[in-house]
Parts: C-alpha cells; sequence; structure tokens
C-alpha cells in the first residue's frame, strides 16, 4: 500500500511539472499537449477510448494465453527429448534475434487485419521469455531429487510431473510475469500496421490528424490495461504457486 501512494505522489509531482512546464515555455499542444488538455481529452472521448481499449485488452489476453501454452508445450517437449531440444533450441533463437516488429506486414498480409494477425504476433512476443524461463527451470531441477526419484524407479513421465514441474513452476512465473509486461507490444504494433479498431489504431488515425491529446490518451489507458492486467497475473501467479519469490509490487 505504502508503494502506491508513492507511486501515486510521485506521478501526480510529475504530471505538475509537466503542466507547468508547458504552460511557461507556450509549447503548441500539437507538439506536446499539458495534461489538463489530455485528461479532457480523455473525458470527452471516454466511450471510444473504452470500445478501443476492450479490443486491445482481447488480443492482449488472446494473445498471453496463446503465446503461453506454445511456450509451455515447447519447454515440455524440449525437456523430454533430446531430439527436440535440440532441434528447437536454433529455431528459439532465431525466434528471439529476429525482430517481430520487421515481419509484422507479413503477417497482416497472411492474417488479414483482422484479430488473427494481432493475437500471432502478441504470441510470437510472447512464447520466448515463458519457453526459454520454463526450460531453464526445467533443466535445473534438484539433482538430489531426481537422484531420489531415480532411485526409486521413477520413468520420466513420472519425474517430470512430480519433480521437475513443479521445481520448474517459479521460473515459469517469472516467465508468464515478463510476457504479461510484453503483451501489449504485441497487439499494438500489429494495430500500427494494420487494424481498424484498437487503441493502436486510435493512436496512428490521431496522429495523422495532429491531435496529440488523443495520442497520449490513447496511451494513458494502454498503460493503465497493462498495468492492471500485470498485477492481476502477478496476484494470480502468486496464489497458485506460493513458493516461488515474489515480485516488489507483491510484497509493498
Amino acid at each position: 500500500m505504502a508503494g502506491l501512494v508513492r507511486a501515486c505522489l510521485i506521478t501526480a509531482l510529475l504530471l505538475g511539472l509537466w503542466e507547468i512546464s508547458v504552460r511557461l515555455a507556450g509549447v503548441p499542444a500539437y507538439i506536446l499537449p499539458a495534461p489538463s488538455r489530455i485528461g479532457l481529452a480523455l473525458w470527452l472521448n471516454r466511450g471510444v477510448l473504452f470500445d478501443n481499449a476492450l479490443i486491445t485488452l482481447g488480443e492482449m489476453l488472446l494473445g498471453l494465453v496463446c503465446g503461453s501454452a506454445l511456450g509451455i508445450a515447447c519447454a515440455l517437449a524440449m525437456a523430454t527429448s533430446p531430439t527436440v531440444r535440440r532441434a528447437m533450441r536454433p529455431v528459439l533463437l532465431v525466434a528471439q534475434a529476429l525482430p517481430v516488429f520487421a515481419i509484422a506486414p507479413l503477417l497482416v498480409i497472411w492474417f488479414g487485419f483482422g484479430l488473427a494477425s494481432k493475437i500471432v504476433m502478441a504470441s510470437l512476443i510472447i512464447f520466448f521469455p515463458v519457453a526459454s524461463a520454463f526450460h531453464d527451470g526445467l533443466a535445473r531441477a534438484d539433482q538430489g531429487l531426481v537422484d531420489l526419484g531415480r532411485l526409486y524407479g521413477a520413468g520420466d513421465l513420472a519425474m517430470l510431473r512430480f519433480i521437475r514441474v513443479p521445481s520448474a513452476l517459479p521460473a515459469l512465473a517469472s516467465g508468464l510475469r515478463v510476457a504479461t509486461a510484453v503483451a501489449p507490444i504485441g497487439a499494438v504494433v500489429g494495430e500500427w500496421v494494420g487494424a481498424s479498431a484498437g487503441l493502436g489504431y486510435l493512436m496512428i488515425y490521431s496522429n495523422a490528424r495532429m491531435q496529440t491529446d488523443m495520442v497520449f490518451a490513447a496511451l494513458a489507458i494502454l498503460l493503465a490495461v497493462a498495468l492492471i492486467l500485470f498485477a492481476l497475473v502477478d496476484r494470480a501467479l502468486a496464489r497458485l504457486i506460493p513458493w516461488a519469490p515474489e515480485t516488489g509490487s507483491a510484497r509493498d
């Protein structure tokens, strides 16, 4: 609670400095609008912002689910089969090294301007942190427990189910937190490249008309949605995996 109050006070201070600086310097609103002007844009366009925020949130959630499921499946496959592990490691490396933004236009061509291209974009961004973190957790299971399982005759599937996966869940939780933080990137970039709705589309539309206050308003809504989603996922992971290390926000 103290951390939340401190964050609110710092935010209020920065907004106040921003307001004063813009007014004293006489900066045109189309270059940098004052927070009061952005707040007015938020209020006057609340319906449009809310409708587009729901679309972007849906893309983020679907991308998070699909990308996380794909990453978990990939990590489990690599943990159970050396052949799959040797085959998938270069794929993971390429997936991380390749700028996903560069293939966004191709995704729009392949999957269209609708929801599918945004989900694929978000899934590609989310896939790597989940797969990488979970695979590292599976590979770093307590060797003492592994040896004990072998001593009692546990097979590979039993070892995976009762020893490796439970010990890797904290690593998976860390990967999911990172994935949640980057989920907005895929959705918004997909909307920038080609869309007919969403906060990213609204930013591009407003920017083309020099409505900078609406760009900031959409950005503020996107930030709020991302923070709320991260807080919910963080709280859910803390309850589902109580032995995982807590984040700073969870402790505060």
